[in-house]
């Protein structure tokens, strides 16, 4: 593919992301943040709960002591509810649409005879998969300011890692699908490599160490279970739309490129006869 069809592709998966970090927020807003504001209410409980016992510890080591000064207030919550979840999950859509263009543009004629528009719903599909689903399964998202904060480092470790994982195996899946497919035929091969990628993905995660410690204990289950479902809705809504909205944008640029490309061929072939 021409660097400059790559390039057009690129700019179009950006603005496809940026139109599905749109419906994305809507999401976050309206179903994500009733379990974040229910989070922070059960945090908030809980440290008015622990403030007189560490008070009379405090008192106990010294009551003549000075009073700790107050926090700082930092960013309100509306602000973050609103403006600073905007920003972070247009970013976000930008970025990964820029990423998944590109993926796009390798893909498009090397998995299968597919359309720029199917091959766009392939593409986010197995991207909403690899990058996110799959790692969600083995380490769910967890509600802000709820985890052990000891363990956050190793917790987002073990979260990239799988990601990495299943990005990995993914390819690995395509591939091992491609070479299959002249002895298989197309669906056969399809089923063997998913069949593989679901029993290697089952492997990893028996393998690899659980987040038991990610919620603290006492935490609702009930709101634990909405926080999950609202971040997996925020995902999937993100990537049907970019699947969508780039198929058909993707579709019209290679379709005006290969028409502009026919007529040059035509101007530039020599009159018959």
């Amino acid at each position: 593919m021409h660097a400059s069809t790559v390039r057009s592709l690129l700019v179009r998966g950006m603005l496809a992301g940026l139109i599905a970090g749109l419906f994305a927020f809507a999401v976050a807003y309206v179903v994500g943040e009733p379990p974040v504001n229910g989070s922070i209410a059960v945090e908030e409980a809980q440290a008015a709960q622990e403030a007189p016992a560490a008070h009379a510890a405090h008192s106990g080591h010294g009551g003549d002591a000075a009073a700790e000064p107050a926090e700082e207030e930092g960013i309100s919550r509306s602000a973050q509810s609103t403006f600073g979840l905007a920003t972070g999950v247009l970013v976000y859509g930008v970025a990964l649409g820029g990423i998944a263009a590109l993926a796009f543009s390798f893909a498009l004629g090397r998995v299968g005879r597919f359309s720029p528009r199917a091959t766009a719903a392939l593409t986010a599909a197995a991207a909403f998969t690899t990058v996110y689903l799959v790692p969600f399964l083995k380490y769910p998202a967890t509600p802000p300011a709820v985890g052990n904060p000891d363990t956050i480092g190793k917790r987002t470790t073990l979260f990239f890692l799988m990601i990495l994982l299943s990005v990995l195996l993914g390819v690995a899946a395509v591939i091992a699908g491609r070479r299959l497919a002249p002895r298989l035929g197309n669906w056969n091969a399809t089923l063997a490599a998913g069949g593989g990628f679901v029993v290697v993905t089952a492997i990893a995660f028996a393998v690899l160490p659980d987040n038991t410690d990610a919620v603290a204990a006492g935490f609702p289950a009930a709101l634990l279970w909405e926080f999950r479902v609202a971040s997996l809705a925020v995902q999937a809504v993100m990537w049907a739309v970019f699947g969508i909205v780039f198929g058909v944008l993707a579709q019209k640029a290679l379709a005006a490129r290969t028409a502009a490309t026919d007529t040059k061929v035509q101007l530039g072939a020599p009159a018959a006869g």
